[in-house]
């Protein structure tokens, strides 16, 4: 993700309709007419602030969702069963950085022994979903097999029902199915059904098996963090056989400060050494690069530009957060501008971080050579960003799966947080990012690439490298 700013003093959220976080009582209820009032205020409320509400579903659709929300709150609901009704109607907004959560004590309570303990993979295209590990004492299951059906639920409606929920930028299917794959358990027990026992049936070589499988504890899944981060650096450059792979792991200036590097002198001295070495063809890999630092992402962006080029086209706020810009936030931030009714954004007293709007200049060490970008779905906000200019400019052949974060940009930046009377916890970005790109192409669509390739199960498995390999045989074939 970017890097997020909490505004200060600037009231997004009036503490008489969202009130405050109370102690947890899973098995409470709150009534269907106050569910009902909540949810028309909360998306009312959103809507006044979040500059990229109506961006990729319009007003009079988003005015239908929000009603059969509303309609189909008929009885008294936990919480649980109330998240598990606004987490769609959240993730119809299309923006990443976007935000409904359970509480930090309510995923505790969720995360006991009721996790299925296996987990899925889902082809993309197909929509199949085979078991790709199995953590249960049944070892009878096989790898492979296809799942037919869970607790007696088939499992297309499962999966439709889980994509619906996860939020992603515009339309992307690729982040919520890599997503799965990475965590199927924990989606199917937040959106889905946390029970002590699953009844799954599996499709074997034609045969069809039913299994009784008690639910896991989280302790026996690999960390998400891991499988993100499965680097030793977050920054890594190496040269092989004349070909140099310059991985970018994270645009975070947290996480590369915590591993001892720093950003711009990694970077110029990855530039430097290409130059020295005459080096004509490099390899940038952005996969699970879930974004960061935009000033990072604008460096790198840089080095591939021999004249001044844009990266982001405008910044835009709701006219209700421009308003808020007065007294003692002016000491932080500068009055947006009003421009034929949007309220563009112009840069911030403390940080460089919203300047890039602005034409960048480009770096003195640029590269001359072919560039060979690897993105997937877990490409996204600052990265996305970087891979669309890159893309849109042709600075770079793009290999592999269309980037989570989207095209046009996202909605993010300055953050907005809040928790309401049942004590689910809100997240809304107040910035709308505008790249400059074409913004005709790819509407609701991230990056998508020049070369595609898909993820099969073999390769999932077998952990095989198909994009690295990709492109090393394109850079050998010419």
């Amino acid at each position: 993700m970017k890097k997020l700013f909490i505004l200060p003093l600037l009231v997004i959220f009036t503490q008489s309709f969202f009130g405050q976080a109370k102690e947890l009582k899973p098995d409470k209820k709150y009534p269907a007419d106050s569910l009902r009032q909540w949810t028309s205020g909360l998306m009312d409320e959103i809507s006044k602030k979040h500059p990229g509400f109506y961006r990729y579903t319009d007003k009079g659709k988003f005015g239908l969702l929000i009603d059969s929300t509303q309609q189909s709150i008929q009885d008294s609901l936990t919480q649980l069963q109330y998240y598990r009704k606004l987490k769609p109607l959240f993730a119809k907004i299309g923006c990443l950085h976007t935000g409904i959560e359970l509480p930090e004590e309510s995923k505790t309570y969720l995360n006991s022994n009721n996790l299925i303990p296996l987990e899925l993979f889902v082809e993309a295209k197909t929509h199949k979903v085979l078991v790709s590990k199995n953590y249960s004492d049944n070892k009878n299951i096989q790898i492979g097999g296809e799942v037919v059906s869970i607790n007696g639920i088939p499992i297309l409606a499962i999966l439709n029902k889980l994509l619906d929920a996860i939020p992603s930028d515009g339309y992307n299917q690729t982040e919520k199915i890599l997503l799965l794959n990475y965590r199927f358990p924990f989606w199917y027990q937040e959106i889905i059904d946390a029970p002590k026992v699953f009844k799954v049936v599996v499709r074997s070589e034609n045969a069809e098996q039913t299994f009784d499988l008690n639910g896991a504890s989280k302790d026996v899944f690999p960390p998400l963090g891991k499988l993100e981060k499965n680097y030793d650096s977050p920054l890594e450059f190496e040269v092989k056989n004349g070909i140099a792979i310059l991985k970018i792991h994270s645009f975070a200036d947290t996480a590369i400060k915590q591993s001892g590097q720093n950003f711009k002198k990694f970077i110029k001295d990855v530039f430097q050494t290409l130059q020295q070495q005459n080096i004509k063809d490099l390899i940038i890999d952005v996969r699970n690069n879930t974004g960061g630092t935009d000033d990072n992402a604008a460096l790198l962006a840089s080095f591939f530009f021999d004249k001044t080029f844009r990266y982001w086209d405008k910044i835009e706020v709701t006219e209700a957060v421009a308003k808020e810009i007065k007294g003692f936030n002016k000491m932080f931030y500068k009055k947006p501008e009003e421009n034929n009714g949007l309220y563009l954004w112009k840069k911030s007293w403390i940080t460089k971080e919203f300047d890039y709007y602005e034409p960048q200049e480009p770096a003195k060490m640029n590269f001359k050579g072919n560039s060979y970008l690897l993105t997937n779905g877990l490409c996204l906000s600052s990265c996305a960003d970087f891979t669309a200019v890159m893309s849109y400019n042709k600075k770079a052949v793009v290999i592999g799966q269309e980037t989570g974060g989207g095209y046009h940009g996202n909605t993010s930046g300055m953050l907005s947080r809040a928790t309401i009377p049942t004590g689910l916890v809100i997240t809304i970005p107040l910035q709308k990012y505008t790249n400059a790109v074409d913004l005709n192409k790819n509407f609701g669509r991230g990056t998508i690439p020049d070369h595609e390739t898909a993820t099969t199960f073999e390769n999932w498995i077998g952990n095989k490298d198909v994009e690295m390999d990709y492109a090393i045989q394109l850079i050998n074939k010419k």
